[in-house]
């Protein structure tokens, strides 16, 4: 017989099953010794009190063995030659999980990237850290993988109610992921191994017959007579066609958003948020979440510590986001007239500083106008105010505008910084008078708050840095609930974190095997 139970360890006995048998044979109300094997199935970490504990859910066998660990293998069988084809725009999770699954329902998907392969994107960012020169169409936010491949690659979701989100997990194990992936409660891959996991299914994609295709710019749509998106082309006029267009497009796309408008197809303004990145020492957010002295070593054992934080301020949310333990902060620009930043961390986040986008909510009535691309508008602003106060009237600079948590609450001028991960440099400015004043007020409000649940949290070491501004797409491409197409033009399927459905990596790979489903179930019609 097998059974799975939650349990909860002390860090001591976090690594000894032994240890595990008699609280399991409490909840299952047996004999320790009839358990026979025991298996790891999920881990979480409970710091809410001192000492620290681990959760854990397991799989028991009571008087025999477990069957045998499956390991996630991917297969799929290449398409026939006269598959029906799909043209999908964006390699990033939306659009490599979007083509797999029409690979899996035989069809052919053709992949168009603006940017180029991860393998060459990664030479591209040397020049963005180093001299600050933005290359537009690969940098952190454009390329194979889109902006999770180099930032981080953080894979917990809250979508669990959106699609097999295991199935996630597995498909990125089977392409190269770490299997620790399937056990933990907040998985992460890093920006270290996640490039060669999004390699590894590209080349699957091909394989099975599918196309990807670099350095592809979307400036134009085909239609046919009757009105149906049927392709799309580029500035050269290459055209690309096929039954559906999957518009799989990041948050940071934003001549498509205007190339859309332009050709009079319906958007839809929502709902973002902007803000700072907030950095630490990684000592001092251990010390606070793990309840210890400061100065004191972490315990081998537990990883660097992270934290979450939100509270509504005036009707508008103020929350962390995106949050780095042992990470970096590093320039987002998609265009070299501004300084955006984002943080990441490597697989093992052994640096030593922790960040996290700290955010205030933006709702399209807090902008003046009725555009409906007034919210990309509005974050540009920011984008290009944090360029000339850290880089004054430079053409080229990554140097982003920075003051100490301390001074913005007191409003003044920081008079040094602390040291920081951001490698193009910080230079001192007041956030608080380039951030609009209804985002300061609620900002500061919520720092407040933040500060009396995490002691020291506000201290002198705590520094922020502007701008985060690319948390999401401040601009939904609208669908139908159903049939997931644009209400007024057929052919089109938006999907995923620039169309304004998803919200991370696995979202974002749940939504593109959704329109694929979508997609082959209108226009087969025994699919249905």
């Amino acid at each position: 017989m097998k059974e799975q139970v939650d349990i909860v360890v002390s860090l001591e006995k976090r690594g000894d099953q032994k240890a595990w048998k008699r609280p399991i044979a409490r909840r299952l109300k047996c004999h320790p010794k009839q358990i026979r094997e025991i298996r790891l199935l999920k881990e979480s970490i409970d710091a809410r009190k001192d000492p620290v504990r681990f959760q854990l859910r397991v799989l028991v066998g009571i008087d025999e063995d477990l069957p045998p660990e499956v390991v996630p293998t991917y297969d799929v069988s290449p398409v026939d030659t006269a598959a029906p084809v799909v043209v999908i725009v964006g390699c990033g999770p939306a659009g490599l999980f979007a083509a797999l699954r029409f690979l899996e329902l035989g069809w052919k998907p053709i992949v168009v990237e603006r940017g180029k392969d991860a393998s060459a994107r990664r030479f591209d960012l040397a020049p963005l850290l180093r001299k600050g020169t933005v290359i537009e169409d690969s940098n952190y936010c454009f390329g194979e993988g889109g902006a999770g491949t180099y930032s981080d690659g953080k894979l917990y979701t809250r979508a669990t109610k959106r699609g097999p989100v295991r199935k996630v997990y597995e498909t990125l194990v089977a392409h190269g992921a770490p299997p620790q992936i399937l056990l933990d409660a907040h998985p992460h891959i890093g920006s270290n191994l996640l490039p060669k996991v999004v390699m590894a299914i590209r080349e699957r994609i091909r394989e099975a017959g599918g196309e990807v295709r670099f350095g592809y710019k979307v400036t134009g749509l085909l239609r046919k007579e009757d009105g149906k998106l049927e392709g799309v082309v580029n500035p050269e006029g290459e055209k690309l066609t096929g039954e559906a267009v999957i518009m799989a497009t990041g948050h940071s796309a934003r001549d498509v958003h205007s190339l859309l408008q332009a050709e009079d197809i319906q958007l839809e303004a929502k709902a973002f948020a902007v803000g700072v990145r907030i950095e630490h020492p990684q000592p001092l957010i251990d010390s606070i979440q793990y309840h210890y002295a400061r100065g004191e070593e972490r315990p081998r054992e537990l990883p660097a510590a992270r934290y979450a934080l939100a509270c509504e301020i005036e009707g508008r949310g103020v929350h962390s986001f995106c949050m780095c333990p042992g990470g970096f902060i590093v320039p987002a620009a998609t265009e070299n007239d501004e300084v955006v930043v984002n943080g990441m961390s490597l697989a093992r986040r052994d640096s030593p500083f922790a960040n996290t986008g700290m955010v205030v909510g933006v709702e399209p009535e807090d902008i003046p106008g009725d555009d409906v691309l007034r919210g990309i508008r509005f974050q540009k602003q920011l984008e290009q105010a944090a360029k000339k106060a850290g880089n004054g009237e430079d053409v080229l600079g990554q140097i982003a505008p920075a003051q100490r948590v301390s001074d913005f609450l007191a409003g003044r001028l920081s008079k040094d910084l602390p040291k920081t991960s951001y490698f193009p440099g910080l230079k001192s400015a007041r956030l608080d008078e380039l951030l609009p004043e209804f985002i300061v007020r609620r900002m500061r409000a919520g720092l407040k708050k933040f500060g009396h649940r995490m002691k020291g949290y506000l201290g002198e070491e705590a520094l922020m840095i502007g701008f985060e501004t690319r948390t999401s797409s401040p601009v939904r491409i609208p669908r139908d609930e159903d049939s997931l197409e644009h209400p007024d033009t057929p052919g089109l399927f938006p999907c995923g974190e620039g169309a304004g459905y998803a919200g991370g990596i696995v979202s974002a790979a749940l939504d593109g095997m959704k329109v694929a489903e979508a997609v082959v179930r209108k226009s087969t019609p025994e699919a249905k």
